[in-house]
């Protein structure tokens, strides 16, 4: 199958950007995040997207996204949080080699502080711990059923991440 070497899906600060690009670096590939491809796309932040047009209008605008990186990039891809959540991504990632990157809710809450920029998180009810809790208790059965191999990251440098999955899925030959 073409495509990214190896594709990143997980909460909101479960590393995925990161880890992505230290694992771009250490293949020689390049890395790529379809958040960024929406922001680069509308010339807008997501947080701007969510406001202006809605969730449902920045899901499309994601879904077109992944289809297009996962068709045309051979690198390491990291998807935004929810992107899973659409039955069209979860088909198209079947046959590649997913990556969920899991983080437990103390470090999930850490590494998103109080998530002014995620747009998910704004509209928190009872607070970022308790909409974060949510999404991990919605969203981790469904990284789960995408994923090839699951890397725990609580406590964990991305370095030591990167590691285990390139120890995980082979070195390039």
């Amino acid at each position: 199958m073409t495509g990214p070497k190896v594709v990143l899906v997980g909460p909101m600060g479960a590393g995925k950007s990161t880890v992505a690009a230290i694992l771009a670096d250490r293949w020689g590939l390049p890395a790529r995040d379809t958040d960024t491809d929406v922001e680069v796309a509308q010339r807008r932040s997501i947080q701007e997207i969510f406001v202006d047009d809605g969730e449902a209008a920045f899901r499309a605008l994601e879904r077109a996204a992944v289809a297009d990186a996962l068709a045309e990039h051979d690198g390491v891809l990291s998807l935004g949080g929810g992107a899973v959540l659409a039955p069209e991504t979860r088909q198209l990632l079947a046959g590649h080699t997913v990556v969920f990157l899991r983080v437990g809710l103390a470090n999930a809450v850490k590494r998103v502080g109080l998530g002014e920029s995620r747009p998910v998180l704004n509209q928190a009810i009872g607070g970022v711990r308790t909409r974060v809790k949510a999404l991990l208790d919605e969203r981790t059965p469904i990284y789960e059923s995408v994923a090839s191999i699951s890397v725990d990251t609580d406590g964990r440098s991305p370095e030591d991440v990167a590691a285990e999955i390139a120890e995980r899925i082979g070195e390039l030959a």
